[in-house]
């Protein structure tokens, strides 16, 4: 199993030169297609304004120049999208051409116009989302942290991160439990490890006990002790009154996980 189609999530009104070498580099690592694509909204009234439109194609097309700089090196195969339309929008309609996206992390609410919420993206796009912490230009993923929870999503983030895991030289299988939960969460981690087994990994089981305090702040310190380069979880959200609305837990690991995090929803 592998990835033969890469997309990356290029902001407008940015040049997010690591991302793009990190999504460049994985491309290499799987022999696929890279796809950059960038998409910026114009607000009302402007909506009919001709020469605002073209200002707006103007400047997408010089993110798409740019994108091509970065990354057409090496007769490396690539192709480059934009629109004009919400990012949010933009980017679940053309996640149909590719196996895996890969987004930037955002720390505050951005102008739902001109910038991506990586998590809205995430729960409409039915493909696996890598998101991209600031600062990251590299994903070896030698050590991968599974974020176990016996869920849809969780089950589909593993086997949509299937290519990393198979890559990688250790894998660490973890979920948090309450007093007294423990025997239960080891046959089910067990499960998952005999799951991977069977596709050529090796994943050892690992039990955290619930704390205080957030449950994304201990996944991270367990990574860190792990010296993983990759988390692997489910993205977790419900909708409420026409909007989808995330879990604490989620969100904050989008919004301040240090390492990539691989997210199916």
């Amino acid at each position: 199993m592998s990835y033969t189609s890469l997309m990356v999530y290029i902001e407008a009104d940015a040049t997010p030169e690591q991302r793009v070498r990190l999504a460049a580099s994985l491309a290499d690592q799987f022999n696929a297609f890279l796809i950059g694509l960038s998409a910026v909204a114009i607000p009302p009234p402007m909506t009919t304004d001709g020469v605002i439109m073209d200002m707006m194609r103007t400047k997408l097309a010089q993110q798409g120049d740019w994108f091509r700089g970065v990354a057409g090196a090496n007769q490396r195969k690539i192709d480059w999208r934009s629109m004009l339309d919400f990012p949010a929008t933009a980017l679940p309609c053309e996640t149909r051409r590719a196996d895996l996206v890969i987004v930037g992390q955002v720390k505050a609410p951005a102008n739902a116009y001109r910038a991506l919420d990586p998590g809205l993206a995430i729960l409409k796009m039915g493909r696996p989302t890598l998101v991209v912490p600031e600062g990251v230009s590299a994903l070896r993923g030698e050590h991968i942290v599974i974020g176990w929870k016996d869920t849809r999503e969780a089950r589909r983030a593993v086997g949509d991160a299937l290519p990393f895991l198979q890559r990688a030289t250790r894998v660490t299988i973890v979920e948090a439990c309450g007093p007294g939960e423990e025997k239960a969460a080891v046959g089910g981690l067990d499960d998952v490890a005999r799951y991977l087994a069977r596709h050529g990994v090796e994943g050892g089981p690992k039990i955290m006990l619930e704390q205080k305090g957030s449950g994304a702040e201990q996944l991270i310190q367990n990574v860190q002790e792990e010296h993983a380069d990759l988390l692997v979880t489910g993205a977790y959200g419900h909708s409420r009154l026409g909007e989808w609305i995330f879990g604490g837990m989620t969100r904050e690991l989008l919004e301040t996980s240090p390492v990539c995090c691989l997210m199916s929803h």
